[in-house]
C-alpha cells in the first residue's frame, strides 16, 4: 500500500529496506541541519516551537520544558551510557525529539490510536523513544518502554522519576517474556523505532497486544521488502510518509492489523 501524507509535504520516497538502528542514523546526523555547537537553551525552545507548528502539534509550556529536559538528560546519561550514536546537541533535537514528535498527527487521525486511556508499548526503546515523547504529549495515555539492555530502561526510570510522569513505565526485559496483564496491560498501540524487521516486531509482540490494538513501525525507507514477508495473521493498515523539521531524509509509520477485524 502506498504511504499517505503525514501532515505536511512528505520527504521522497522510495523503495528499499527500513533503516538499521546503526548505519541510517549516523547518515541522518550528516544531514541535520542544527550545527555541533553547545546547546544554546533559547535556541532549542525556539526551534522546538517552530517545529511544532510545522507538525501542527500544540504543546504548553510544561510540555515544552519537559521534552527539552528529556534531551538534556538524554546527553547527559549519553556521555556514560552510550544510549544514542547522535551526540551533537542539534542533531539529537532534529533526529530524535522532532522524529518522534513527528508521528503524533498521523496516529490522531483519522482514527485516533492515541486516545485518552490507550495503552502504549514501545519495544526497543533505548533511552525512551518515542515511549518518552509520548508521555510527555499526551498525558492521558499509559506508556511502556521496552528494552533489553538494563541501563536503557534504567535510564527511562530516572526520566520518569525527574519529569515526573506518573503516565511512564519501564521493563528491562525481552519483550517475547513478558505478559499481559501480569507484567502489563494489553497494549492498545504498539510502536518500534528501527527495532528489527516487521514480521519480527509483529510475531514478537502478538501476545501482547489489545483486541483491535494495532502496530505501528517508524521506518526511513520505504520497507517493500518487510511488507511483503508479513505473515498471512496481520495486514498492512495506513502508511504514511514524514516531514521531520529540519530532517532531509526518508521516513515512514506504517501501521499493521489483525487480518480479522475481530482478532
Amino acid at each position: 500500500m502506498p504511504p499517505q501524507r503525514g501532515g505536511r509535504p512528505p520527504a521522497a520516497g522510495g523503495a528499499g529496506k527500513g533503516r538499521s538502528p546503526g548505519a541510517a542514523r549516523t547518515q541522518d546526523a550528516a544531514r541535520a541541519r542544527p550545527s555541533a555547537a553547545a546547546p544554546d537553551p533559547a535556541a532549542e525552545s525556539r526551534a522546538l516551537a517552530h517545529a511544532c507548528t510545522e507538525l501542527g502539534l500544540t504543546i504548553d509550556e510544561l510540555q515544552q520544558r519537559r521534552l527539552l529536559d528529556y534531551c538534556a538528560l538524554l546527553r547527559k546519561w549519553n556521555g556514560v551510557y552510550n544510549l544514542t550514536a547522535v551526540r551533537d546537541p542539534g542533531a539529537m533535537l532534529v533526529q530524535h525529539l522532532f522524529d518522534c514528535l513527528a508521528i503524533i498527527p498521523v496516529l490522531r487521525s483519522p482514527q485516533d490510536h492515541l486516545a485518552d486511556g490507550a495503552v502504549v508499548l514501545d519495544v526497543g526503546s533505548g533511552g525512551g523513544l518515542p515511549g518518552v515523547v509520548l508521555a510527555i504529549c499526551l498525558p492521558g495515555i499509559e506508556v511502556h518502554c521496552v528494552d533489553t539492555v538494563g541501563k536503557k530502561a534504567a535510564f527511562v526510570t530516572q526520566v520518569r522519576a525527574e519529569l515526573g510522569l506518573a503516565n511512564l513505565s519501564a521493563h528491562h526485559a525481552r519483550v517475547e517474556e513478558l505478559r499481559a496483564p501480569r507484567d502489563l496491560p494489553p497494549a492498545t498501540l504498539i510502536v518500534s523505532r528501527a527495532f528489527s524487521s516487521l514480521a519480527q516486531f509483529v510475531g514478537l509482540t502478538a501476545h501482547l497486544r489489545a483486541p483491535q490494538g494495532v502496530w505501528a513501525a517508524m521506518k526511513g525507507q520505504w520497507p517493500a521488502d518487510e511488507l511483503a514477508a508479513l505473515p498471512a495473521t496481520v495486514r498492512p493498515g495506513p502508511a504514511y510518509t514524514l516531514r521531520v523539521p529540519q530532517l532531509d531524509a526518508q521516513r515512514h509509520v506504517l501501521l499493521i492489523e489483525a487480518a480479522s477485524p475481530a482478532a
